[in-house]
């Protein structure tokens, strides 16, 4: 099951010729939690049309006001200083250049009102709500003509329809008492979904909005979620991904289908594009019209465990190519060249994620941007050229320009630059060791601040999320905070992991914690074994499938001094129905009730007798993908059995935190809890904090 995490990761910097120096009369300084709320999130480039600017998204972590703001800015392709295009006070993102480059356009949920496009008109003035549907837009994209746009929009709520209505009518003289929510009444077999809650039959569907006449059409409907649109070259069509099988519950076999941009019949006379079997998604069409890229998956029964492939279909239809079979890495992000000849993605690739190109037809891939690096989202140019977000080992994500012809991209926005100058950084070393049954895994060394070559160190092992995932070549604030407070820290990338191949990765495939727990655990034979890890002053901590590979290893070893074990499973029968991943527990472990004994063997519930190490159990009540009943029952077997333990539950969070309090409150728990039983620190392994909540009330 793939549990979701968004995880910040480490690696080697860029060359130094791609990041701009900086000095300051300061000593520079070990980092700190606090810094983590000071460091903005740079995403989302797009170049406009005249090449001339690269608009992006910033977002902060307010910790004053306990939110987060996301802005719009931009900043010129010839360097210079960036210019806020949205203003503050409200989150703004996923911004568009119109194609004639007459506007920039926005998504923003304003007066308190649910998300809608605005513009911006670039010959001046405000900025500008373009529309108003009752339900809030979820994305959209320009028709090549800037005449209209495609909106993704979800079915609305009775409730959105009712206050629409009442927006018209008079307020009422004596305000009505809030009405008493309805039950959910349930009939779906995916019944469920984290950050949305019970799931009905409202679905996302395709709209296209005429920008002069302010009018909008639907174009599909039915109990379809329909995604991901493209528009055709010459704005007649549109591709988008969907799943339309009857059980579309029950299986992953989203295709890619054609819809006409003037359809009225909201769903008939569609045109499945792509073959079996599927899941396909993301398709973008050539510039000239005559190919649609798109993933693909070749094994419905691995679902995410597969490679995702890059492939293309004559958009009159025809036979489908696959282009990177022999490749064997998952890829993202597809843009077509402007001539038709190339095809840009972003490719997983041995805990890096790098820009790569392929001849339309098949063929070499190069890399326009490689290196131990990662490039997350990017843009194309009308003349190839790229804005591109990358983050390295020393920087978080910041807007980068290849220009076509160059060697290299310039770094262009210096958001974090001020901080960064302040801080000292750990070394973090990308290293390969061998697991039990001689298989190489590789994964991040981090060594302590100031580290004394030959000095044995307080050592943290940290799994990651997924499984399926890796870490890669990122900027990771826990790492270094953890690096800064004198630890050595481990992130490998175990069996299950992305970024290694099909094989590597399905290794685990219905048998978790088995391969992935004797590659986690071989990393710190490693690291003792090179003298930097102290044997007798180990921990091991992490969230989601971290949060369960930590409980497989305190269940199967004793040699770590404390645990902390956050959003995990433990009894993983009972999430069934219980969590959103329904469908992966059928495809992988069948059910239960016929497979009791491979669902037995996978939960480290059954193996807490054998537990004796100091374990905190973290969490939020609202958790879906992996909900807080894992954390509890370990928390309640360990206590029962009297043994250390702790649970924390965070009230209104989801499966990945967003509250800068709750957050910052994480970082201390882990600090408190590592050094009082891992260093043998005398200060408590709680916290002190006048806000706590007990089991007993506030």
């Amino acid at each position: 099951m793939k549990f979701a995490l968004r995880l910040a990761i480490a690696s080697f910097a860029l060359p130094l010729s791609l990041v701009a120096q900086e000095t300051t009369s300061k000593t520079p300084r070990a980092i700190t939690i606090d810094d983590f709320f000071a460091i903005r999130d740079v995403s989302q480039p797009e170049i406009s049309p005249d090449g001339q600017w690269i608009a992006y998204a910033v977002r902060m972590r307010m910790l004053k006001e306990d939110k987060n703001e996301q802005r719009v800015w931009m900043i010129p392709t010839n360097g210079g200083d960036a210019i806020p295009m949205t203003a503050e006070g409200i989150s703004s993102g996923h911004a568009r250049w119109s194609p004639d480059g007459k506007y920039l356009s926005f998504l923003s949920a304003r007066d308190g009102g649910k998300s809608q496009v605005w513009l911006l008109d670039r010959r001046g003035g405000e900025a500008v709500r373009l529309t108003d549907t009752v339900q809030g837009v979820d994305a959209f994209e320009w028709s090549p003509d800037s005449t209209r746009l495609v909106l993704i929009v979800r079915d609305p709520k009775p409730e959105d329809i009712e206050a629409a209505k009442n927006k018209e009518r008079p307020a009422p003289a004596t305000p009505s008492k809030p009405k008493t929510p309805p039950p959910f009444v349930i009939d779906r077999l995916q019944f469920k979904r984290d950050t949305v809650g019970y799931l009905d039959r409202r679905r996302t569907h395709l709209y296209v909005f005429n920008v002069a006449a302010k009018t909008m059409t639907q174009i599909t409907s039915g109990d379809f979620d329909d995604n991901e649109p493209a528009w055709s070259p010459d704005g007649k069509a549109l591709a988008f991904s969907s799943n339309h099988t009857p059980d579309a519950d029950a299986n992953y076999k989203a295709h890619i289908w054609m819809v006409a941009a003037d359809n009225t019949d909201k769903g008939a006379h569609l045109t499945q594009v792509t073959p079996e079997p599927g899941p396909d998604s993301s398709p973008v069409w050539s510039p000239d019209g005559k190919w649609i890229a798109y993933v693909t998956e070749l094994d419905p029964h691995l679902f995410y465990y597969n490679t995702r492939h890059l492939a293309v279909v004559p958009s009159t239809g025809g036979q489908a190519h696959i282009l990177t079979r022999a490749f064997d890495r998952s890829i993202h992000h597809l843009r077509f060249s402007n001539d038709s000849k190339y095809i840009y993605f972003t490719a997983e690739d041995d805990g890096t994620q790098n820009l790569c190109r392929i001849p339309v037809g098949g063929g070499e891939i190069t890399r326009p941007i490689g290196g131990r690096l990662v490039v997350g989202a990017y843009s194309l140019g009308k003349d190839d050229s790229i804005a591109a977000q990358i983050t390295t080992i020393d920087r978080p994500d910041e807007i980068f320009y290849l220009a076509n012809g160059a060697k290299e991209p310039t770094r262009l926005t210096k958001t974090n630059d001020a901080l960064f100058a302040q801080l000292r950084l750990a070394q973090a070393d990308y290293v390969h060791f061998k697991s039990k049954d001689g298989t190489t895994i590789a994964g991040y060394l981090y060594k302590p601040l100031d580290y004394t070559p030959g000095k044995k160190v307080p050592t943290l092992l940290n799994p990651h999320g997924g499984p399926v995932g890796q870490y890669s070549a990122s900027f990771y604030h826990l790492a270094q905070l953890y690096a800064a407070n004198g630890y050595a820290v481990l992130l490998p990338n175990p069996r299950g992991s992305s970024g290694y191949g099909q094989k590597f990765c399905a290794a685990i495939y219905a048998d978790w914690g088995n391969k992935d727990y004797q590659d986690d655990v071989a990393m710190v034979d490693y690291a003792v074994a090179e003298g930097i890890a102290d044997p007798d002053k180990l921990g091991v901590g992490g969230w989601s499938y971290g949060g369960i590979s930590t409980d497989f290893i305190i269940a199967q070893t004793q040699r770590f001094k404390a645990a902390i074990s956050g959003a995990g499973v433990a009894l993983v029968a009972s999430f069934y129905g219980h969590d959103h991943y329904q469908r992966d527990y059928d495809i992988e472990l069948g059910y239960p009730w016929d497979n009791r004994a491979v669902w037995d063997r996978i939960s480290p519930f059954y193996r807490v007798a054998s537990i004796t190490t100091p374990t905190l159990f973290m969490g939020g009540d609202l958790d879906a993908n992996v909900p807080i009943l894992g954390g509890e029952q370990m928390y309640e077997a360990m206590k029962t059995l009297g043994r250390t333990t702790e649970l924390v539950v965070y009230p209104g969070e989801y499966h990945g935190f967003t509250v800068p309090s709750h957050i910052k409150d994480r970082m201390e728990r882990y600090m408190a809890w590592f050094n009082h039983y891992v260093k043998g620190d005398s200060a408590p392994a709680t916290p002190a904090s006048p806000e706590i909540r007990t089991a007993g009330g506030e």
